[in-house]
């Protein structure tokens, strides 16, 4: 199974403000660019995604992945605020149980978002691409998409795309997985 984490930064690296709040993600916001979105949501069979990333885009004025099934990565139980137009499903935060969970509902690439998530799919060896979208900003302080690592993970560039807003869209193959906790 594909697993590709699809994040953007601000240029200092960071995914969120302290607070995770995403307000300056506004700045790259233009009338009808989706920066590759939709083409890629059309790769994927399913989405998974951390509690923290749930509570952000559940509140999203528009639900952004469609009919596609989302899998929510907690062990606390799960508050619907709003009707989702797919099932939202819980699983527990174990890769390996999501992977093997897909796995027997057929899907054979999943897109993996939230910065715990990703480090954790990363950590098991279970991340294969990782699609980084720069956003222009320097922000200081917030929620880095990557920590301390145990180990070298070497990656492959194998493609950027620059778009007039200035955001900066860099894909990388995974070629080498630690396989401790991040």
């Amino acid at each position: 199974m594909i697993c590709t984490a699809v994040i953007a930064t601000s240029l200092d690296g960071f995914i969120a403000r302290l607070d995770g709040g995403l307000d300056w993600l506004s700045s790259v916001e233009a009338e009808g660019q989706d920066y590759g979105f939709a083409a890629f949501m059309k790769t994927v069979d399913a989405l998974v995604m951390g509690r923290k990333t749930f509570e952000i885009v559940r509140d999203f004025p528009e639900w952004p992945y469609g009919e596609k099934t989302v899998a929510v990565l907690t062990q606390d139980p799960l508050t619907l605020l709003q009707p989702l137009p797919k099932p939202v499903i819980v699983l527990p935060p174990d890769p390996e149980a999501v992977i093997a969970h897909f796995a027997d509902q057929g899907a054979k690439h999943l897109y993996i978002d939230g910065g715990q998530t990703i480090r954790g799919f990363l950590a098991c060896g279970h991340l294969n691409r990782l699609i980084i979208s720069r956003i222009p900003i320097l922000l200081g302080q917030g929620i880095p998409l990557f920590g301390s690592l145990p180990a070298d993970i070497r990656l492959q560039h194998t493609e950027t795309v620059s778009f007039p807003s200035g955001l900066v869209q860099s894909t990388y193959e995974v070629l080498t997985q630690p396989d401790v906790e991040l």
